[in-house]
């Protein structure tokens, strides 16, 4: 019996636990939406390919020693033989066994700047994806943001329509009562009972509401279960003021690591260009490499043994016609950098245009704030003065039902501004790129 119990009381306990929802702050909620994001890790491994293309881009430069064997069958051949000194000498032997082995070691000492070029190509592709990543991150901790906010806000909604149903249950009792001692018309009880149950519709789709913006937090930050999230956040700060409109754009062109990418994939198209120019120059390269085969060609007489022999050269090319596929590539090149740079030019437009309008809903919603808190004083009051002339017989209780709806509307307007004041700081802070 001792250990039934034991094994239920820790079953409750799980179970218990199991049950807790789970309390992030805003904070955390990033942290693990970065932490577990798909996305990021796509791009980790675009970064890790460009930076193995650098490498391989750095190393081109480099010498390339391989090492090279071969057999090679021929057909028999009559042997070349001479008299000298009056001895028979094989000059040519039939030996259709070939076996050669080779250290080749190729090395392009000159490229006329095209190697450079490629290099600093490769370099800046990889830190455009750097940027690549800096941006996705920021676009990441936007949408958490919002999901966040955006569960604050139901649950906030569900709060505030949850007393309102207590309130106005307490008032369709109150109807009933005195309907049942004969001193009110049916129809005020049923205008509160009508009232009552468009408030149950209003705390359904809230709760509704609420599970939907859940979701897509547990979505955004990696969560595969069903557990509640419970955020820990603090609506009734207002954010600060925006700084100044110019400030705030110079900042954004700086900042945005958008920007910052099409940079480094302007510089990339650049040093592209400069590398199809150089082809067009002489190049020059070192070759050289030591053979040991059965039989060595290099040596005279040809003999059926095991011979070494090395050879080292200098060459120098250049192009001097190609039928016009080095001016195809470099135009391709010369279009792709003006392509980026119109993209640069489109940004810094589309950029100025998003800051001001980041900064405006920001205002508005600060404004907005100060406007519902009045409208919620105004409404409490009203409500306060409509009840204690209800209770003296001096109004309907139609009136009471209007200033308690006044009241939920008050409420749930201060909400939604509050949250959309959070979400309009969250949007000015991505548009300037912090």
């Amino acid at each position: 019996m001792r250990s039934l119990v034991v094994v239920v009381a820790c079953l409750l306990a799980a179970k218990a636990q199991a049950q807790e929802p789970l309390r992030l702050t805003l904070d955390d909620a990033v942290a693990r939406g970065i932490a577990n994001s798909h996305r990021l890790a796509e791009l980790q491994a675009r970064k890790q390919g460009a930076e193995a293309a650098e490498a391989g881009s750095d190393a081109a430069s480099m010498p390339i020693i391989s090492l090279q064997g071969g057999y090679t069958r021929t057909n028999h051949v009559q042997e070349f033989r001479i008299v000298q000194l009056g001895q028979l000498v094989t000059i040519y032997p039939d030996v259709p066994d070939n076996l050669r082995t080779r250290v080749d070691l190729n090395w392009p000492v000159y490229s006329a700047g095209r190697t450079d070029a490629v290099e600093r190509a490769a370099e800046a592709e990889r830190k455009a994806t750097e940027e690549d990543i800096t941006a996705a991150r920021a676009d990441l901790r936007l949408e958490v943001t919002r999901a966040f906010w955006a569960l604050v806000s139901a649950i906030e909604s569900e709060h505030v329509l949850a007393r309102a149903l207590d309130t106005i249950g307490a008032h369709v009792g109150d109807l009933r009562s005195r309907f049942e001692q004969g001193l009110i018309a049916p129809n005020e009880v049923l205008i509160a009972e009508a009232q009552q149950s468009r408030q149950r519709v209003l705390a359904i789709e809230a709760t509704n509401l609420r599970g939907v913006s859940e979701a897509d937090l547990r979505r955004l930050i990696g969560i595969d279960t069903l557990d509640r999230i419970e955020p820990v956040a603090v609506l009734a700060t207002t954010p600060a003021a925006a700084g100044g409109l110019d400030g705030l754009i110079g900042e954004a062109r700086t900042q945005r690591a958008e920007r910052r990418a099409l940079e480094d994939r302007l510089n990339a198209s650049r040093a592209r260009e400069e590398a199809v120019a150089a082809e067009g120059r002489p190049q020059v390269g070192i070759t050289g490499g030591y053979d040991y085969m059965r039989p060595n060609p290099h040596i005279f007489p040809r003999a059926d043994k095991w011979q070494d022999s090395w050879d080292a050269s200098v060459n120098v090319s250049w192009l001097l016609w190609d039928g016009g596929r080095r001016g195809a590539q470099r135009a391709e090149a010369v279009a792709a950098s003006q392509a980026v740079r119109a993209r640069v030019a489109d940004f810094d437009r589309q950029v100025t245009f998003e800051v001001q309008q980041r900064r405006l809903e920001l205002d508005s919603s600060r404004a907005a704030i100060d406007a519902a808190a009045d409208g919620v004083r105004s409404a409490v009051e009203a409500q306060r003065v409509v009840g204690e002339r209800f209770r003296a017989g001096v109004v309907t209780s139609t009136d009471v039902l209007d200033a308690e709806q006044a009241v939920l509307a008050a409420e749930l307007d201060l909400t939604r501004s509050r949250v959309n004041a959070r979400l309009a700081e969250a949007r000015l802070a991505r548009a300037v790129g912090k």
